[in-house]
């Protein structure tokens, strides 16, 4: 006798065993659909984001599947809470090559399923195909807004506070150590360094308060140094960055006493996912209220100014000149 998936083709079963179970809202239809409709909540915007991660490029692989798949949703969920959005649902494209399998499958499907139900952002649909080159993972998300609420990167004015969530370099620096570096590092340094990596904190939680604080935010994905460059430079606007003031983890401390050119690739490197925004100073003691209220460490680091660029100044005073100030694909 035919069992009722008989006729499904393989990629039609793929789907129904791996991802179906994560399209818990009504508008994902099941998957059953070649699209999928959801409808914002009353007097929101939809915010719109899409980043990829790429085998060898972001992720290691022998790295753990289920972690890859929530660094996958993470990079993006990142983005939304650096706009203030809360997240409502995303898209998933998938290319794999033909020796990923059902275990692999598994594992993925088992993490992004954690993290929808964590982040509260359920699978609204996507596509799967192969490809013979790495594994590829696209994730579009979407998230609201009250409307003409969303912070952009465009808004810091001079006297603006700059605030930075969590730590700076840890990714960066757990990179290099998966590379092969060496600082004669504890083993707790080691495995804080290569988690940040690893896997990304969104700070999610904070999206609240830099929508009702921030004149200008943006997430930290290709290194605080170049990011905030970029956020100067749509603002039209120049900042003063105190080097010292810059939050580091205690293990990216202890590599930093140990080889000190390190700090230039803490500061560029990239994959910190933390949140940079720009803060009115009369709202600098209420941001660090509502981030302290929510559990997510914030520290000011600079003030915007008038003019161009971003500058890093150290504790001798003079300006840092960076070979690179930002991770870039190209």
């Amino acid at each position: 006798m035919a069992k009722p998936n008989d006729k499904l083709s393989a990629e039609d079963r793929l789907i129904a065993r791996f991802f179906q179970p994560l399209a818990t809202h009504p508008g994902a239809l099941g998957l059953s659909d070649d699209a999928a409709f959801i409808a914002p909540p009353a007097g929101c915007d939809l915010v719109l984001k899409t980043d990829a991660i790429i085998g060898g490029v972001h992720f290691f692989a022998e790295d753990s599947a289920r972690e890859v798949a929530r660094k996958a949703l993470r990079v993006n969920l990142s983005d939304l809470a650096a706009k203030g959005a809360t997240p409502l649902g995303f898209l998933l494209s998938l290319a794999l090559p033909k020796e990923i399998g059902d275990d692999w499958l598994g594992a993925f499907a088992d993490g992004l399923h954690a993290d929808a139900v964590e982040f509260g952002c359920p699978l609204f649909g996507g596509d799967t195909d192969r490809t013979p080159g790495p594994v590829t993972i696209s994730i579009a998300m979407f998230g609201s807004v009250p409307q003409g609420s969303m912070v952009r990167r465009a808004g810091a004015k001079p006297g603006d506070r700059v605030f930075v969530s969590g730590t700076i370099g840890d990714a960066s620096l757990g990179l290099a150590l998966r590379k092969g570096a060496d600082w004669k590092l504890s083993a707790a340094q080691r495995q804080h360094l290569a988690a940040r990596y690893l896997l990304p904190q969104p700070r999610n939680a904070l999206a609240e308060a830099v929508r009702t604080h921030a004149s200008a935010a943006m997430d930290v994905s290709d290194g605080l140094a170049g990011d905030l460059a970029k956020l100067c430079r749509v603002s039209g606007m120049a900042s003063e960055i105190a080097v010292a003031q810059v939050p580091l983890s205690d293990a990216a401390r202890a590599v930093i006493a140990a080889a000190p050119a390190m700090l230039e690739t803490a500061l560029t490197g990239g994959d910190d996912y933390e949140v940079l925004c720009t803060v009115p100073p009369a709202k600098a003691a209420s941001f660090r209220a509502a981030a302290q209220a929510v559990n997510v460490p914030v520290s000011e680091i600079g003030v915007i100014v008038e003019g161009e660029g971003a500058r890093f100044v150290g504790a001798d005073g003079q300006a840092l000149a960076f070979k690179r100030a930002s991770f870039s694909h190209f």
